[in-house]
């Protein structure tokens, strides 16, 4: 077994990332053409954490988008399951086997977080919740350990809302991106399951469905880059 299938068994696509993590920010910013700085900063605006907050960035895989959450004074949690990306951002970041200079690194499953009830005052996901083995159990576990009125921003690949541009968009998707990846050294059958699963994943109104279904409410969503990626925000009932 060399990639993931769409069924997401949580061993496959954990070992896919390991195999991935020390070229992944690379090939990220590659095949992205840079948009991905510019997603990361629109997330950390809607997160907009303050001073004495506390933030779980779930899927952070290295790293990269936790350190955004704390430039207000939040505190910042980075959250995975793929050791291999754990470690790669430890070592990034300058720490010893649990922290890179102050930001936690914890090892958590999305669908049994090894937190607390009410913990956190914002929960994020970037281009992580389409990996999950089941959407809405993960969903529901980002509101179990959610403070009352807590938020939530997702931030994932979506349908593209420009016709003409949806067809070229889909063709580098699925026939270059794994190409592009080889060529930067990282592992092409991974990115061929990234292609498949995003062309997988539910459109914009089926995912904000999906996270009102869960529990959340005031669900809403903001296209970014004419719906290459989408922004979904909610909040937990007070």
């Amino acid at each position: 077994m060399t990639r993931a299938q769409l069924d997401k068994q949580p061993d496959e696509v954990a070992a896919m990332f390991d195999r991935t993590a020390r070229r992944y920010d690379v090939v990220n910013d590659v095949i992205s053409l840079g948009q991905v700085r510019l997603w990361r900063k629109a997330v950390a605006a809607a997160v907009d954490a303050g001073p004495g907050e506390i933030v779980l960035d779930l899927g952070a895989g290295t790293g990269t988008s936790t350190d955004a959450f704390t430039t207000l004074g939040a505190r910042a949690i980075a959250s995975d399951f793929s050791l291999g990306m754990l470690r790669t951002g430890v070592r990034r970041h300058g720490g010893n086997a649990l922290t890179g200079q102050g930001v936690p690194f914890i090892a958590g499953d999305a669908l049994r977080l090894p937190f607390a009830d009410d913990v956190f005052d914002a929960v994020t996901i970037s281009v992580a919740l389409r990996n999950v083995h089941d959407t809405a159990q993960a969903l529901r576990e980002m509101l179990r350990v959610t403070k009352p009125g807590g938020r939530l921003v997702i931030l994932e690949f979506s349908h593209v809302t420009f016709g003409p541009f949806d067809m070229v968009y889909r063709e580098y998707l699925m026939r270059l991106l794994p190409k592009v990846a080889k060529v930067f050294g990282s592992n092409d059958d991974s990115y061929e399951y990234l292609a498949e699963s995003i062309r997988d994943w539910p459109d914009q109104p089926t995912l904000a469905r999906i996270i009102q279904e869960s529990g959340w409410e005031r669900v809403a969503w903001r296209n970014l880059t004419m719906g290459i990626v989408a922004m979904h925000r909610a909040f937990k009932p007070a």
